[in-house]
């Protein structure tokens, strides 16, 4: 259980700089975000009589810690590609920029390696019209990369730089990183902010109700489900297998199959299944040659981490991020299925659908590229008030300071007793 004392955020020291925005409505350190989701939780905090745990509430801020005329910022994006990267890029720069008129901005390239001398990758200015049209582009401009570097040495380069304001793009990987940093950084007395902003794609990180990049991704791999859904339709037991990504939480398989309500299965790491029900848990075979016979086609959609019980082999090894590489569910269930017809003597045309690295790297739409900016602002105003050791967030409407050690405890996962999980149950057939 959680406890007020969480969600402290950390500060470099006063703030005594007035901010240079004009005809802005300011938030005061003071203002904060009920954590509790509803009425009925809220009203058992108050009955315990325990303080109600709730975020300090992101935005600019009346006076600010950070000189905009000495501020040098470095951006930088570490782990996987994901819808937005550049959107977020950019409005940081404009934010900085333009609001608070910092003039210094560097990309860091390919993520933390970008700041280890070893790598001799030379930062890049970055200026409004540098970023003018980047939201036109998917992907990072910056490039990416897995992996954490000697923490001392990040924290030397930044020195050297001059750098007092660090934006770091990312998952819970990038983001333990950036908590690390930030403490070599207290512990040497440096003047610098550092700031977390989530990036992932399977809006797996805790205490945010959204992420960037998360519906473009939705959208997205609904315009490869619908052709997907054409090809098993226009077969004699035709079967359409789609494999998205989900490491561990299953809400692009989950949120897609609500989008698109023509998927007949949806596997999510959450939910265990076998494939013939000799564990007791949901038999998938036997129940898809039921749906074949009735209807003669189907369309099953699987997160990347689900059904690893499947796999006779235990080992799991790990990504340089610290992920655990998770084994491919997709052909595995793909062998399994055509398999099980062959010996059942049944006709199946199966065509399989890999959408993971396809949706990630395409550019953010809609109201995923305003959250962007929103987002982008957001993490400008903590750094400028000298938040550190600190991830913005979004929770309850509300954009959220959040400490990265509480967005990092561990993964937010898909809960299958919600009426999310009761609606995709209804209209599926698993």
């Amino acid at each position: 259980m959680v406890q007020k004392s969480d969600f402290k955020i950390s500060t470099l020291g006063e703030c005594t700089i007035p901010s240079p925005i004009p005809d802005m409505t300011f938030v005061d350190d003071s203002e904060c975000v009920s954590y509790c989701n509803n009425a009925a939780e809220l009203s058992s905090v108050i009955a315990s009589g325990k303080e109600i745990p709730a975020f300090e509430k992101a935005g600019p801020r009346r006076m600010i810690y950070h000189n905009p005329a000495w501020s040098r910022a470095a951006i930088l994006t570490a782990g996987g590609l994901c819808p937005g990267l550049n959107e977020v890029i950019k409005f940081l720069t404009i934010s900085l920029t333009r609001d608070y008129g910092v003039n210094d901005i560097y990309g860091i390239r390919y993520g933390y390696r970008g700041l280890n001398p070893a790598y001799n990758l030379s930062p890049v200015r970055l200026t409004p019209d540098v970023v003018d049209d980047i939201h036109d582009k998917g992907g990072s401009i910056l490039g990416s990369s897995r992996g954490s570097e000697d923490v001392s040495l990040i924290v030397d380069s930044l020195k050297q730089l001059g750098i007092n304001l660090l934006f770091c793009i990312g998952g819970d990987g990038t983001s333990r990183c950036a908590h690390d940093i930030a403490g070599e950084i207290t512990k040497r007395q440096l003047p610098i902010s550092v700031v977390a902003i989530p990036k992932t794609i399977d809006n797996d990180i805790s205490f945010i109700d959204k992420t960037f990049g998360f519906s473009t991704a939705v959208r997205t791999a609904g315009e490869f489900v619908s052709g997907a859904h054409n090809e098993a339709q226009g077969a004699y037991n035709g079967l359409a297998l789609i494999k998205v990504m989900g490491r561990d939480s299953g809400f692009i398989a989950a949120y897609t199959t609500l989008a698109n309500p023509y998927i007949n299965y949806c596997l999510i790491p959450e939910e265990p299944f076998s494939l013939d029900g000799s564990d007791g848990s949901k038999a998938l075979l036997p129940n898809l040659m039921e749906r074949m016979n009735k209807k003669h086609h189907a369309v099953i959609i699987v997160a990347e981490g689900a059904g690893q019980n499947l796999f006779a082999s235990k080992e799991r090894q790990k990504d340089a991020s610290g992920n655990i590489l998770h084994k491919d569910i997709g052909i595995l269930l793909k062998e399994e299925i055509c398999r099980y017809f062959k010996e059942k003597k049944v006709e199946l045309n199966l065509k399989y659908f890999d959408l993971g690295y396809t949706i990630r790297s395409v550019r953010a739409e809609g109201e995923d590229a305003v959250f962007c900016a929103l987002l982008a602002q957001s993490a400008a105003h903590a750094a400028m008030a000298g938040k550190t050791d600190v991830m913005v967030g979004h929770w309850a409407g509300a954009f959220t300071h959040v400490p990265i050690a509480l967005a990092t405890r561990e993964r937010k996962k898909l809960d299958l007793h919600t009426p999310l999980w009761n609606c995709v149950q209804s209209l599926t057939c698993f």
